[in-house]
């Protein structure tokens, strides 16, 4: 399918991540001001505590960060994928495919006025959510339509909400699944899907994330013919979190004498440090002291069954 005569923008959305030690403190304090994600007492007094937690949390968070050199390649992935996702789209007409981080640089603010700049005549927002959820997807766009407001910039905008089944997508984790069951010889082995929890007021107050990883994980077993437990990594904060936890799973697989476990990191779609450090070297660490075979699946990052899923949703959205 061609798109002509037409130069469209598409935004990646993502978290984003602090890239050196002196970023950490400031990214924290926009994660935690967010009251999409966390609501810290009344809307008044959401930055200040927002601040006490960022000060609290930072040396913590420095010693994960400093697995990865003092900080998250989250951006460097994710303008890996645009460029490899730009690169497909080229054959398709004009596409310029930009990094739109929620919590670090580059803001929606930055990344729209460059793609203003550039004389788009529509925007396509992607989010590297497969699943959405208000604290992920709802929040990167309602920033990106706050963005669009404070520009006065009135430009096209098409959303992609949600794509927990798109069939590359689908394929490129059936794929990562194959390769790492092979570490197993064999041997009988449980699938884990770890999945980065969320409050349960959310989905009380019908949040879709759990129903759409459903989907995802019924047209994984579909095609692997295994079946897996979800569970859910990643919990801050004193509030109830989604479970069981990817923690909490491991130790009761132990229990029941499972040695193989593989774990894929389904609602994350490029590495940071989810994947590099609490899933590879914490919980790494946690099952094999346990006794356990434990294997992760590597990142989608700029795989290209993944990128061409990624081509997929922003043609259809184009059209």
């Amino acid at each position: 399918m061609k798109i002509r005569n037409q130069k469209t923008g598409v935004l990646l959305l993502n978290l984003g991540g602090p890239e050196k030690t002196e970023d950490i403190r400031p990214f924290l304090f926009n994660l935690f001001s967010d009251r999409s994600i966390i609501r810290l007492g009344p809307c008044f007094l959401q930055k200040p505590i927002a601040w006490w937690i960022a000060k609290k949390r930072a040396p913590k968070s420095a010693a994960s960060y400093a697995h990865m050199g003092g900080g998250s390649p989250i951006r460097r992935i994710t303008d890996q994928q645009a460029s490899a996702l730009e690169t497909q789209l080229g054959a398709h007409g004009s596409f310029l495919v930009r990094s739109c981080m929620r919590y670090w640089h580059p803001y929606a603010m930055e990344t729209l006025q460059e793609l203003r700049d550039e004389g788009v005549d529509k925007i396509i927002a992607l989010p590297l959510y497969p699943h959405y959820s208000v604290a992920t997807t709802g929040s990167s766009l309602a920033d990106v339509r706050d963005c669009l407001n404070r520009l006065s910039w009135s430009v096209p905008l098409h959303v992609i909400r949600q794509w927990p089944d798109q069939t590359a997508y689908i394929d490129s984790l059936v794929t990562k699944i194959r390769q790492g069951v092979k570490h197993f010889n064999g041997e009988p082995v449980q699938i884990l899907y770890s999945a980065h929890s969320l409050p349960v007021r959310f989905i009380e107050e019908g949040d879709p994330y759990v129903d759409h990883l459903q989907i995802t994980i019924k047209a994984l077993e579909k095609q692997t013919e295994r079946k897996g437990i979800l569970c859910y990594q990643s919990r801050s904060g004193p509030v109830e979190w989604l479970g069981p936890s990817t923690k909490e799973t491991l130790e009761n697989l132990a229990r029941k004498n499972m040695k193989n476990v593989l774990v894929v990191p389904i609602s994350f779609v490029s590495d940071h440090v989810e994947t590099l450090v609490e899933l590879d070297i914490e919980y790494r660490e946690l099952a094999e002291g346990l006794g356990m075979h434990f294997v992760t699946t590597s990142g989608l990052n700029t795989d290209p069954q993944f990128i061409t899923a990624l081509k997929k949703l922003v043609l259809s959205a184009a059209a």
